[in-house]
């Protein structure tokens, strides 16, 4: 299916219920619970999972071709939800030219939870093969990047992370899956944010636990939202 006819159709299935071909949204805080308040129709609370939300997820998925995705209320939050699925002993090599508050998190947290982090110009890719450890676990890159507008080699540098045993995120904010796909260049992970979300998309069906690479997507949100993984 062509890109433009997945985001046409991307998370507007019809509804079931009813019929309608606009998606409904689902408002509801809480849902109905069994006696020992189990989930009787797949949800229990709008902060773990409703069907709005999983409509959001699964176009998302779809437009940046991943197998799973998640969605957060705001991007930092994408972000350190992807620093926390790390090990502590990790080593996290960052493009020099990414959004500042990354930046502050490898500098002011990372540390804390027992993660090394090095900046690099991954323009060139002999300095991310030299800046390469043997615990290094993830290259987070962002292309084009805030505020310089870097170009990265994404599938060059997907390769060298490999290599390495190491997973590639890529924040992929400016270009949308409309200009570039990450996930189809090597990368695990893809992330986009927008004014009022961020989404992590990952090539890893397995979203919820420790998971690949992931992309970063920018997207509009009625209220607080988790990350999302494809």
């Amino acid at each position: 299916m062509r890109l433009e006819t997945i985001a046409v159709r991307a998370g507007a299935e019809i509804d079931p219920t009813t019929g309608a071909l606009a998606p409904p949204l689902h408002l509801s805080t809480t849902f109905e619970h069994g006696p020992a308040s189990e989930s009787i129709h797949g949800f229990l609370y709008a902060r773990e999972k409703n069907p709005t939300q999983l409509r959001l997820e699964a176009a998302l998925r779809d437009l940046e071709g991943g197998l799973a995705a998640l969605v957060f209320s705001s991007g930092m939050a994408a972000a350190a939800a992807m620093a926390h699925t790390l090990p502590a002993g990790s080593h996290v090599i960052f493009s020099d030219d990414i959004y500042i508050d990354v930046r502050n998190l490898a500098r002011d947290f990372l540390p804390a939870w027992g993660i090394e982090s090095s900046v690099e110009d991954l323009q060139n890719l002999e300095a991310l093969k030299s800046a390469v450890r043997a615990n290094t676990k993830l290259v987070w890159i962002e292309t084009p990047s805030n505020p310089l507008m870097k170009i990265l080699d994404i599938a060059a540098i997907a390769r060298i992370a490999h290599e390495a045993g190491a997973q590639l995120l890529v924040d992929s904010t400016f270009a949308t899956p409309i200009l570039q796909r990450p996930l189809t260049q090597g990368a695990v992970s893809i992330a986009a944010v927008t004014a009022m979300c961020r989404a992590v998309v990952s090539s890893s069906r397995h979203a919820n636990s420790s998971t690949t690479f992931f992309t970063f997507v920018k997207f509009w949100a009625p209220w607080p939202l988790r990350l999302t993984l494809g």
